[in-house]
């Protein structure tokens, strides 16, 4: 890309990396009232709040899912993100490109 199409590209790749950060925290959020009622319900030995735990732990382990999910679209978004800048700087109006550095063995 030229001109600052890289800087649109990043500011784009930036805001979907905040959303779903955001996206992430909230369902955490979510999860810690969940566990904190599942504790309590647990505690109470109360039956109602015993099978309702059944639901509360379900709607975590939904909650688990959802953030793995969102954790794999984030590093599958950044494996691109860094593909597309990495191709940019290799094709440089210099001809010399990005060289990899080697260490020594």
């Amino acid at each position: 890309m030229e001109g600052n199409g890289g800087a649109q590209l990043d500011g784009k790749v930036l805001q979907t990396f905040q959303k779903s950060f955001v996206q992430v925290q909230n369902i955490l959020d979510h999860n810690r009232v969940l566990i904190n009622e599942i504790n309590q319900n647990h505690e109470s030995k109360i039956p109602d709040n015993l099978s309702r735990n059944v639901s509360l732990i379900r709607e975590l382990n939904n909650n688990i899912k959802k953030v793995v999910d969102l954790y794999s679209d984030l590093s599958s978004n950044f494996s691109r993100s860094i593909d597309v800048n990495s191709s940019e700087g290799d094709s440089r109006s210099d001809g010399k490109g990005l060289q990899k550095r080697t260490r020594p063995g």
